[in-house]
């Protein structure tokens, strides 16, 4: 009896699980439970009901860690620190100070303290927040403060260890430092708990988004129309306002940009966090002020009751919430509007703006495929969980045959228990091997010619490649990028290639791009469709003499 007994306790010492109340997907929030040994840890609470959290069959709750303030990760936070008064919840400084952006109708005066439930945790500093377990925090992009967790268990015969990124980004932004790959080497995580919201999509450079942006602001105001950009609280509205203060097409430019509602109170909480921003941002803010500026053009203002009423009489840039009632904006007198959307691949925008031009743009802040299977090749995880995306997506990476072949992926629904077993045999895999090959381009007459060394050939990728010896080019920002066409793909191409132009369908739509839909107002936004497929609001591919 007591021999079955040290046995039962050993294994729990040892045991790893992920359960998910939430994984982010649609308007679901984030919120996983992770067990590592006896002890239990939240991994953010973006739930709006958290009565799953207090069923007493669940198991109990150590401490809690917000990865960062955007209400999908932390709306639930504030219930459960009023249903546990004594649970931990930890997050960095700078999302300490953003979090009760969250919570708009407390107020301070009332006896309440927002920031007191949270606290902060340093920087890459290695914090035991329990017997035997530690935490890291290091800085993972997206937004400031944003955060991801290395957590440390050393069990009676080994340690364990878990990496959890909340949502990241490898590139850096206006406003936010990029997560460091450099900084995660050496950390052997057993498991990587990531998000894929882009799925296996691919996406220009960040500066190149923001340049078709800009255009698309600039080709606005040139046609004497307002532009009107609902975004949320925090991040993408801030970035933009950054955006439009230092881009070289805006500077000086003799245009109104005004701020309402939440987004406004989202830059005065930046204001109050300039010394943990990039030094960039510091070194702008000395010069100028980063946000409320009627000196230098373009001015940015807050919009006031005063304002308001003849907003839009001339061309002006107006950032307000992403769930605003915008026709409070649009007055009749104005010059007419266009309103700017941002990509969602998450789930769809619904467009409720009657008789208003709407357009969307693409300015990311996650990574896509290849940030996320960097961030995966460098860490080499045993197991990779996924979250944080539509399933479609989530699918899309679980069937890449680079990642099926390495690691043990899971992509777990709400309410399904993952569990984490760690073989000690478990052979590490080798972390990809970047060979860089010199070759030569000639070109001559109608032919461009690149020569590359028959070393090359060497790789065992190279069969794959090579298969029908015809490759597809493409630009991906300044670079070149090849790419070797399988014989399926050659099927299908073929297959399609003489669908006539007068036929409306998704191979002649101008919303298809990489086999996808991009109308918002399409029944198959953001999912995968066939050259064939017809939606009721397919639009053609405008001539060449068009465009």
């Amino acid at each position: 009896m007591s021999n079955q007994s040290q046995s039962t306790s050993s294994s729990e010492d040892e045991k790893l699980s992920c359960f998910p109340f939430g994984v982010g997907q649609g308007a679901e929030g984030v919120c996983l439970l992770l067990q590592m040994g006896p002890h239990h840890v939240l991994l953010d609470c973006g739930l709006e009901d958290i009565s799953p959290l207090v069923i007493p069959k669940n198991q109990p709750i150590d401490l809690v860690l917000c990865s960062h303030a955007h209400s999908d990760h932390a709306q639930g936070l504030l219930d459960l620190h009023q249903t546990f008064p004594h649970l931990p919840i930890y997050a960095s400084e700078v999302t300490t100070q953003l979090l009760p952006l969250n919570w708009p109708s407390l107020v301070p005066d009332k006896g309440f303290k927002p920031l007191s439930f949270c606290q902060a945790l340093p920087w890459r500093t290695p914090i035991e927040v329990r017997r035997g377990l530690t935490v890291q925090l290091f800085p993972a992009g997206h937004l400031p403060g944003g955060a991801s967790f290395l957590l440390t268990y050393t069990a009676p015969h080994r340690t364990y260890r878990i990496f959890y990124t909340g949502d990241f980004f490898l590139s850096n932004s206006r406003l936010v430092e990029g997560l460091s790959v450099e900084a995660l080497r050496g950390t052997q995580p057993d498991v990587l708990i990531i998000e894929g919201s882009y799925g296996t999509a691919r996406h220009p450079h960040r500066r190149q988004q923001e340049n078709q942006l800009v255009e698309k602001i600039e080709h606005g105001l040139a046609m004497n129309r307002s532009i009107l950009l609902p975004v949320p609280t925090l991040g993408l509205g801030q970035e933009i306002l950054m955006l439009l203060r230092s881009h070289h097409q805006f500077t000086g430019r003799d245009v109104d940009i005004w701020v309402d509602g939440s987004v406004a109170d989202g830059c005065d909480a930046y204001l109050e966090l300039l010394p943990y921003f990039p030094s960039s941002v510091q070194n702008f803010a000395r010069h100028q002020p980063l946000f409320w500026d009627e000196r230098i053009r373009p001015r940015l203002r807050r919009l006031d009751d005063q304002q308001r009423c003849s907003i839009g009489h001339f061309p002006c840039i107006l950032l307000t919430d992403e769930n605003a009632d915008l026709s409070l904006y649009c007055n009749p007198d104005s010059s007419g509007w266009v309103v700017l959307h941002p990509e969602r691949l998450r789930y769809p925008i619904e467009m409720k703006e009657v008789g208003l031009s709407t357009e969307t743009y693409l300015l990311t802040e996650h990574s896509d495929c290849l940030g996320t299977t960097q961030l995966i090749h460098n860490l080499r995880p045993q197991h990779v969980i996924f979250f944080h995306g539509s399933p479609t997506y989530l699918a899309d990476l679980t069937g890449l045959e680079e990642l099926q072949n390495r690691y043990h992926l899971h992509c777990p629904a709400p309410g399904t228990l993952v569990e984490l077993p760690i073989g000690e045999t478990f052979i590490q895999p080798a972390p990809p091997t970047e060979t860089n090959y010199e070759g030569e381009l000639t070109e001559l007459g109608t032919v461009v010619t690149i020569t590359l060394p028959e070393a090359i050939a060497a790789d065992t990728r190279w069969q794959d490649f090579a298969d029908t010896g015809l490759v597809e080019a493409r630009w991906q920002g300044e670079e070149l990028v090849l790419r070797g066409l399988s014989q399926r793909e050659l099927l299908n191409a073929s297959s399609n290639f003489k669908m006539p132009a007068n036929i409306s369908c998704c191979a002649n739509c101008r919303y298809q791009r990489g086999q996808r839909c991009w109308n918002p107002v399409s029944p198959l936004y953001a999912f995968k469709v066939t050259p064939e497929g017809y939606c009721p609001v397919f639009e053609a591919i405008a001539p060449a003499s068009e465009k």
